[in-house]
């Protein structure tokens, strides 16, 4: 659906490095095994405080975070990730599982949201799909680059620059201005969008979050957007330009 070739996309998700952040040690020897055995390399740990040790020494891939930890949360150790600039994919876990929860996962900067109880296969297969977003594009993808003022998208490498180098982006955020830019200057609905980005179930608001996160990274002014427009009962659109 992103237009990537499927067999790069796979390759990139095999033998992934998996950071697995919770405070249940059934859980994490549960996922550990699990995922494990899915062809995963696993790292867990017990708290955030943990967490950021491992983080100091080595990059996974991406992390599965619990968000109901004592001390630091998973929801604060999600913003002050982002806050650094770690782009890696988040996935947090949560005992609650309503949509406003989920939305306030999404704000904090999580690329998605699972409660529990959860089936492993269907955190597997989130987290396959948060990977393949960060798979090296197909050799053959010949996609335009979008100028955004003194920004550029290169959506066939999710990769956003500035004047000054690159700019930090979260998995969620390059999904959706990858979106968009393959389709500069066409109106897309919230619904499609959702649907593309497998955001359905959490429903379109979802989809108004990321396009509120994703201003504050390429519009001077967010309340007032220039590149990425609001169309009035209709959706949302990119118009690139200087």
């Amino acid at each position: 659906m992103d237009g990537r070739d499927s067999g790069t996309r796979d390759g990139a998700v095999a033998g992934a490095h998996i950071l697995v952040v919770d405070d249940d040690p059934r859980l994490r020897r549960l996922l550990q095994r699990y995922l494990t055995e899915q062809g995963f390399r696993i790292s867990v740990a017990a708290s955030a405080a943990e967490a950021r040790q491992v983080l100091g020494f080595m990059q996974p891939d991406a992390m599965v975070l619990d968000v109901t930890m004592p001390g630091e949360t998973g929801l604060a150790l999600t913003r002050a990730l982002r806050d650094e600039g770690q782009d890696l994919p988040i996935l947090l876990l949560t005992a609650r599982g309503e949509p406003e929860d989920r939305i306030t996962g999404l704000e904090a900067g999580a690329d998605d949201y699972l409660g529990k109880p959860f089936e492993p296969r269907e955190l597997l297969l989130r987290l396959k799909a948060h990977l393949r977003r960060f798979a090296p594009p197909a050799p053959s993808e010949n996609l335009r680059v979008v100028r955004l003022g003194g920004l550029e998208f290169d959506p066939a490498r999710g990769l956003l620059q500035g004047p000054g180098g690159s700019v930090h982006l979260t998995g969620g955020e390059v999904a959706l201005l990858t979106v968009l830019a393959r389709r500069p200057n066409e109106t897309l609905s919230r619904e499609e969008i959702a649907r593309v980005l497998d955001m359905e179930e959490i429903g379109e608001r979802a989809v108004d979050v990321q396009v509120t996160r994703l201003r504050r990274r390429i519009e001077s002014d967010p309340r007032e957007p220039r590149f990425l427009q609001t169309v009035r009962g209709k959706g949302y659109v990119l118009k690139p330009g200087l």
